[in-house]
């Protein structure tokens, strides 16, 4: 990646900064990177091994052997990917993971999950420019099919995201959110 390395990218990413210039440069590079990774998961059929494997790659870190993924999958960059233990991530989900993604131990993520972690400027002189926010997943979230995290949000233990929900705000732990935007609906029975 020309005159940055990997873990200065994700320092640059986390410190919420306007992105613009070279930086959008490295971000071509690393998606370059992700979509032939991705096409290598999506396009022909792998053994779960070999899909940790691939996945370990496309995030530049090692993924436990506990993870599981159903293709598809979409990344538009892969390597500010976290992944707990004893993941499942069902088809067609979608990470734009530059800002970064931490999923925690036991989560499970529904179809059609987008996961978003970066916006725009407002001014459309300076639309061009993107402002990075991480998401993080905490252990055992359940998140339903077609939610949609927006950038920024921190999804407590326990909580569970409910099917086309938009989530918005903070989850906290052991609550049931849904809807558009997401509203707490009640407490998970624990």
């Amino acid at each position: 990646m020309d005159d940055i390395n990997l873990d200065e990218f994700r320092k640059i990413m986390a410190s919420g900064r306007c992105v613009e210039g070279e930086m959008l440069k490295i971000f071509n590079i690393l998606s370059q990177e992700a979509i032939k990774i991705t096409m290598e998961i999506n396009n022909k059929y792998h053994t779960p091994e070999e899909i940790v494997d691939l996945f370990s790659k496309l995030t530049g870190r090692k993924v436990d052997k506990t993870f599981r993924l159903f293709p598809p999958f979409y990344t538009d960059c892969g390597k500010n990917i976290v992944v707990g233990k004893n993941v499942f991530i069902n088809a067609c989900c979608k990470f734009q993971d530059q800002g970064g993604i931490t999923i925690g131990n036991g989560v499970l993520i529904g179809h059609n999950i987008t996961l978003a972690t970066l916006n725009h400027d407002e001014r459309p002189e300076f639309r061009q420019n993107i402002y990075p926010k991480p998401i993080k997943i905490g252990n055992n979230v359940w998140i339903g099919s077609n939610a949609t995290i927006l950038q920024g949000i921190t999804i407590g233990d326990g909580a569970i995201i409910g099917a086309n929900a938009v989530v918005t705000k903070d989850v906290p732990e052991n609550t049931i959110v849904a809807g558009v935007p997401a509203k707490i609906i009640r407490k998970v029975e624990v």
